[in-house]
C-alpha cells in the first residue's frame, strides 16, 4: 500500500447517534466551544510536559501530533464531551463506541475490527498530556485491547477553551434545581407516574426505588436507611395506585 494511502478514513468526524436524547445546555454548549477551534493546534500541546501515567515521570521520547493523530483528535474530543457527565467526570462511553462513531475503527478482511488509531491517541497523547485520566475495567473480554473508563480533566476544558467558570454556574444551577424539587417534594416527573402506574407491582416499586436513589444523596439515603426506604416506596406506591384509581 502506498504510504499516502497508509491512513484508513483520513478526515474522521464525530457522527452522533440518531434518536439519542437531549444533551444538556453545558454539552451543547461546550461541544460548540470546542467546534469553533482547531484543540490539535493549542498552545497546550506545546507547552505542556507529557507524563506516563504509570511512573509519573515526564517522557522523553514523546510522539507528538502529525495530521492524522489531529484529526482524529478533534473528532474524537467532541465525542468524549457529547457522553460527558458533568457530576462524575467521566466520559460515559467505551473506547470502542467513541472509535465506531468517529470513524476511527477499522476492519479487516477477516473481519475482525481494529479500534488502534483511537486507543493509542488516548493511551499516547491525551492522557499524558493530562487531557483525560483512564482507569483500567475489570473486564472477561477476550478483545485485543483492555476496556478503560474515561475522565476528563481540567485541562481538557482548557484544551477546548471552555472556562471553569461556567462549569461551576452549570453545576451550581443544578445544585439550586435539585433543592427547589426537594422543597416541592417532587422526584417522579408526571409523564413518569403514568408510566409507572402502567407496570407490575415488583417493576413499579423498581423504578420508584431507582427514582428515590437518584434524588437523594448518598448521605441522605445513609440517614433514611433500607427500612426508611421501604417505608417511602410503599407510601410512593400506594399513593399512585390511589392516584389512578380516582382517575379512572
Amino acid at each position: 500500500m502506498p504510504r499516502k494511502n497508509y491512513i484508513y478514513n483520513p478526515k474522521p468526524f464525530f457522527n452522533p447517534p440518531k434518536n439519542d436524547k437531549k444533551r444538556s445546555a453545558f454539552i451543547c454548549y461546550a461541544m460548540k466551544k470546542a467546534s469553533e477551534i482547531d484543540v490539535s493546534r493549542s498552545k497546550l500541546n506545546d507547552t505542556l510536559l507529557p507524563i506516563d501515567p504509570k511512573t509519573g515521570n515526564v517522557l522523553t521520547r514523546f510522539r507528538q501530533l502529525n495530521k492524522h493523530r489531529a484529526c482524529a483528535m478533534k473528532a474524537i474530543v467532541l465525542a468524549m464531551l457529547y457522553y460527558f457527565n458533568i457530576n462524575s467526570k467521566l466520559v460515559e462511553a467505551s473506547i470502542e463506541k467513541l472509535a465506531d462513531e468517529c470513524g476511527l475503527s477499522t476492519l479487516s478482511d477477516s473481519g475482525n475490527k481494529s479500534i488502534t488509531r483511537a486507543s493509542r491517541l488516548i493511551s499516547e497523547f491525551l492522557e499524558p498530556m493530562g487531557f483525560v485520566k483512564c482507569k483500567k475495567i475489570q473486564s472477561k473480554s477476550i478483545s485485543n485491547y483492555t476496556p478503560k473508563k474515561i475522565f476528563l480533566t481540567p485541562m481538557f476544558f482548557m484544551l477546548c477553551n471552555i472556562p471553569q467558570s461556567k462549569i461551576n454556574i452549570y453545576l451550581s444551577n443544578k445544585i439550586k434545581l435539585s433543592k427547589k424539587k426537594k422543597e416541592r417534594g417532587i422526584f417522579i416527573s408526571f409523564s413518569d407516574t403514568k408510566i409507572i402506574s402502567q407496570l407490575d407491582e415488583k417493576t413499579a416499586r423498581n423504578k420508584i426505588l431507582n427514582a428515590l436513589i437518584n434524588y437523594y444523596t448518598a448521605g441522605e439515603l445513609t440517614k433514611i436507611g433500607p427500612k426508611g426506604l421501604k417505608k417511602k416506596i410503599d407510601i410512593e406506591y400506594s399513593n399512585l395506585c390511589n392516584l389512578y384509581k380516582k382517575k379512572s
